[in-house]
């Protein structure tokens, strides 16, 4: 792939976790905020064209209506329809958890209600809730795999570099972790802990969870470039002349080492993604009522909302862009390596 594609990828992924990152200014709600009123009120349609035919600049949107006969069902009421406003004030929220706003890139005036992905079964806004529970499995991948490369990268150094009885001991017990299916043993771990735990605590568990059993393919792959690198004829001069283990690591070795880790990364962060929406599916990992996409998708193990709501299985198709750009970006970046 071109120079122009890897930048697009980029470009495409940072978009999406810029987005996630703002989630309080472009969710339209709060993501606690109930509304009896629709329970799995269908995606808002938004008009440009009124029931007299007139077409109007600014987008707007009608009243919904639930049918009284019909549970789920809703019907819009032209009659009532109100102007898709910008930068209005709404619920509080904090930039990066530091600055107090109250400014929202969208919204509508009541009793108008603005769903841009549709609402679950306790009328919560799906859009608002995918966007903040985009920073837990986002961030849960993030720091996953800084905690597995962490690992990686120092044992995979200090294995190669080293060699002898700690190379033995650090490449057989990786190798116990290659061989065990990971899935089954992230159930394993996560069945030891206390289930009863608030969700901070529970989002920390599962980021040491998950980011502990991925450490040994990286720490391989790196102990590979070390035991090649510590040969070569620089490192050697180098280590003539009285470089300390410590120097000849950070100087010369580790630098041979960043496009693996580079590659790692990318690969690593949609698989540490997936198995934090998998465990929180099963209802392992975070709980409600803090959004996540795994458990934003637990509803679905009820067969009548598959099958009734289908904006329901909005959260999962959104997560096949993401999975696709990090696969991209990793082959991207592997052709370009060999």
């Amino acid at each position: 792939m071109k120079k122009n594609g890897i930048a697009i990828l980029l470009i495409s992924l940072g978009a999406l976790h810029l987005a996630v990152l703002a989630a309080g200014f472009l969710s339209p709600y709060d993501v606690v905020e109930q509304d009896r009123q629709f329970p799995f009120a269908p995606p808002t349609r938004v008009h440009f064209i009124d029931a007299e035919g007139t077409v109007h600049w600014r987008p707007f949107i009608c009243v919904l209506a639930e049918d009284a006969a019909q549970f789920g069902v809703y019907h819009e009421d032209m009659q009532k329809c109100f102007p898709v406003r910008f930068l209005v004030p709404g619920t509080p929220y904090k930039w990066g958890g530091i600055f107090a706003s109250r400014q929202h890139l969208l919204g509508v005036d009541p009793p108008a209600r603005l769903f841009l992905m549709g609402t679950d079964g306790y009328g919560r806004d799906l859009f608002s809730r995918f966007l903040h529970g985009g920073q837990i499995s986002l961030a849960a991948g993030l720091l996953a795999t800084l905690l597995s490369l962490g690992l990686g990268t120092l044992l995979g150094t200090a294995s190669g570099f080293y060699g002898g009885w700690l190379d033995a001991a650090v490449m057989r017990f990786g190798e116990l972790f290659i061989a065990l299916p990971w899935l089954y043993l992230l159930f394993a771990l996560r069945a030891f802990l206390p289930l009863n735990i608030n969700p901070s605590q529970a989002f920390l568990l599962l980021i040491a969870v998950i980011g502990s059993v991925g450490w040994a393919r990286p720490a391989r792959l790196i102990r590979g470039v070390v035991l090649s690198g510590k040969e070569r004829h620089y490192v050697l001069a180098a280590r003539i002349f009285g470089g300390s283990s410590l120097y000849l690591m950070r100087r010369h070795i580790l630098p041979q080492t960043y496009s693996i880790i580079l590659t790692q990364a990318v690969l690593l962060i949609p698989q540490y993604i997936l198995a934090e929406v998998t465990l929180s599916f099963l209802g392992l990992g975070v709980g409600e009522p803090v959004p996540s996409w795994g458990n934003m998708l637990a509803s679905l193990q009820q067969y009548h909302v598959m099958v009734s709501y289908w904006w329901m299985l909005l959260p999962g198709v959104a997560l096949v862009p993401v999975f696709l750009g990090y696969v991209l970006l990793a082959n991207t970046l592997q052709t370009r390596a060999i």
